[in-house]
């Protein structure tokens, strides 16, 4: 059996657990709630690098991500313009996205990741 090791963690949930040489980032929200699609999806994309980066890997090591959009109507354009800048070439994982409504009325996207370690 692996061990199991988890970053950022209090009682409700971790951030990241590596486990199985899996690496799973739970959903991430933008800090900043400006009504902008591309600044959200940025400032999400930029917290998964960062907890990428926490447990010694990069976003070219990802399997697979599940986005949730608010409006996917209005914003699926502009957050994968960001997606795809984001996303090194030849290293894009699996990818689902659906419309959902988010913890907050402000929140346009949340992004969750799971990487190879």
């Amino acid at each position: 059996m692996s061990d199991i090791v988890r970053i950022d963690t209090n009682q409700r949930m971790s951030r990241v657990v590596k486990a199985a040489g899996l690496v799973f980032i739970g959903g991430q929200t933008s800090a900043d709630q400006t009504p902008d699609i591309k600044r959200q999806t940025a400032s999400v994309l930029e917290k998964i690098d960062g907890y990428l980066d926490k447990a010694g890997i990069d976003r070219t090591r990802l399997v697979s991500a599940q986005v949730w959009v608010a409006n996917i109507e209005r914003d699926f354009a502009g957050m994968n313009e960001v997606w795809d800048a984001w996303v090194p070439e030849g290293c894009a994982p699996t990818r689902a996205t659906v419309q959902a409504q988010l913890a907050s009325p402000a929140l346009l996207v949340e992004i969750a990741v799971v990487a190879a370690s």
